[in-house]
């Protein structure tokens, strides 16, 4: 069997998620669906991580073995040919049987973006999250290197608990504003539950002036959902792109 690796694009808008469902459109199944079409045959598809209802990716890695002797690149143009324009392979690769999407992913970056804006922009509303009060950026970014470094998340995580530990490395936390949008971008070795969009939600508390700086990091150490801000919109979130050791990968290939 062959080990076909690809780089998925897609606006989760329309969309329960990444996982199949029994009775919801998702991203994996309208996936699936295609090779399918394309191979005469099924294939299960694993991804580095599960995204949810709403959310979207612009760089999402999923793998899957088949025994079609397509070459990558007609993977790539046969199944853009045969999925919704809302999902989109941008590259394919033969990996070692070995490989695994999910297993062998290093880190992932998400970004989630603010509309701030007076007045909320029409083409943004599927992709940005709408706070109208002006957020000090300055303030938000100060606030989130509390976050930075190898902690217990769980007063970020819905419904805790989730997996088996909700200790995790974030290497970065960013936030930067570009006229009225304001993005805030996560980089880690894994994320729990909601844990990108509870952190845009406090951090948007921040912003707003109505929590003090070190009043995140005291939300951090509390281990309390219910001490950290509320959770942000799907709408908003976005997997930018998954890291894998570079002898698997080079950059270009992702």
């Amino acid at each position: 069997m062959r080990n076909i690796c690809i780089t998925i694009a897609y606006d989760g808008t329309e969309y329960s998620g990444w996982q199949r469902q029994r009775s919801r459109p998702t991203i994996q199944q309208a996936v699936e669906e295609a090779l399918f079409e394309i191979t005469g045959t099924a294939a299960t598809l694993h991804a580095s991580g599960r995204t949810d209802a709403g959310v979207h990716a612009l760089g999402q890695v999923a793998h899957f073995l088949t025994a079609a002797t397509h070459d990558p690149a007609t993977f790539v143009k046969a199944l853009n040919a045969t999925l919704p324009g809302d999902i989109r392979i941008l590259a394919a690769r033969e990996m070692p049987e070995s490989f695994h999407a999910t297993v062998d992913a290093t880190s992932k970056m998400y970004r989630y973006v603010i509309d701030n804006g007076r007045v909320a922009d029409a083409f943004l509303r599927r992709y940005a999250w709408h706070v109208f009060r002006l957020l000090d950026a300055d303030a938000m970014r100060a606030a989130a290197q509390a976050l930075v470094g190898r902690h217990d998340f769980r007063s970020f995580e819905t419904d805790w608990p989730n997996r088996m530990s909700s200790v995790r490395t974030v290497a970065s936390v960013n936030v930067e504003r570009a006229g009225d949008a304001i993005r805030v971008e996560v980089e880690a070795d894994g994320f729990l539950y909601n844990m990108v969009r509870a952190i845009a939600g406090t951090l948007t508390l921040v912003g707003k002036g109505k929590w003090p700086v070190e009043r995140v990091a005291a939300a951090l150490a509390a281990q309390d959902r219910r001490e950290a801000g509320p959770t942000a919109p799907a709408q908003g979130l976005f997997l930018v792109r998954v890291e894998y050791p570079a002898h698997l990968f080079q950059r270009e290939d992702l």
